[in-house]
């Protein structure tokens, strides 16, 4: 004896309802906060930026070191 199919679905939603409410289930940030976490991830970029220079240019002269 087979199991039975269940082929009653629920009715599919528009795509862009769907999408819609999802959106106003979103918690947006004040413009305070969102200034403070932008420039935060600008610094946090620039300085990691720097250091990664930093270390690309010692490596690059330890290896220039070492075949001269």
């Amino acid at each position: 004896m087979a199991d039975a199919v269940k082929t009653d679905k629920a009715p599919k939603k528009s795509w862009f309802k769907g999408l819609k409410s999802e959106f106003n289930k979103i918690i947006w940030t004040d413009k305070q906060t969102l200034g403070k976490q932008t420039v935060a991830v600008v610094v946090i970029s620039i300085l990691l930026g720097v250091i990664i220079a930093v270390v690309d240019s010692l490596a690059l002269q330890g290896i220039n070191f070492l075949i001269k």
